[in-house]
């Protein structure tokens, strides 16, 4: 039987790895979507980004932040082998919401004020910023699911039972 500690530490990890997971399927959705809006027109690009992604913003955003905290918390309370690991994976998964800030969000923001300024111009903005913004997403994706990776084998190697 585990002990309490033991059975607290399985918490911890069952939430980072859902959180970790869920986190990581708003990135692959836009992977997987990629293959075929890379043959869009502008205007079909413009109007699909335009209206497909808001609940990704909003429950996209809040899922990988909290399972940034999670999973740094966590690493914060690993022990043994599975502590290198743990750290790896709270790191990897930060440094992907940092490629998104850095990559995706000025395109986010660049678009929201043509948006409000000048609508017309979107379609021609999208195709010009296209290849930073899908591109943001795949790095993002990479670099979630290398921190689900070492989460996973944080746990894999716990020495608390």
């Amino acid at each position: 039987m585990q002990n309490r500690d033991s059975k607290h530490m399985t918490r911890w990890y069952g939430a980072a790895l859902v959180l970790a997971a869920l986190s990581m399927t708003a990135e692959a959705a836009h992977v997987l979507e990629l293959p075929q809006k890379l043959h869009f027109d502008a205007a079909f690009y413009a109007a699909v980004n335009g209206t497909l992604y808001l609940y990704f913003a909003i429950v996209g955003g809040s899922v990988q932040v909290a399972a940034i905290i999670v999973t740094i918390l966590l690493a914060a309370r690993a022990r043994g082998r599975a502590r290198v690991p743990a750290i790896a994976a709270a790191a990897l998964l930060a440094l992907a919401f940092v490629a998104w800030a850095a990559i995706v969000s000025p395109v986010n923001a660049e678009v929201a004020r043509v948006a409000s300024e000048r609508p017309a111009a979107l379609p021609a903005l999208w195709m010009t910023r296209r290849t930073r913004w899908e591109g943001g997403h795949v790095v993002g994706v990479v670099l979630q699911l290398a921190g689900y990776m070492a989460l996973v084998a944080a746990a894999l190697r716990r020495d608390d039972r």
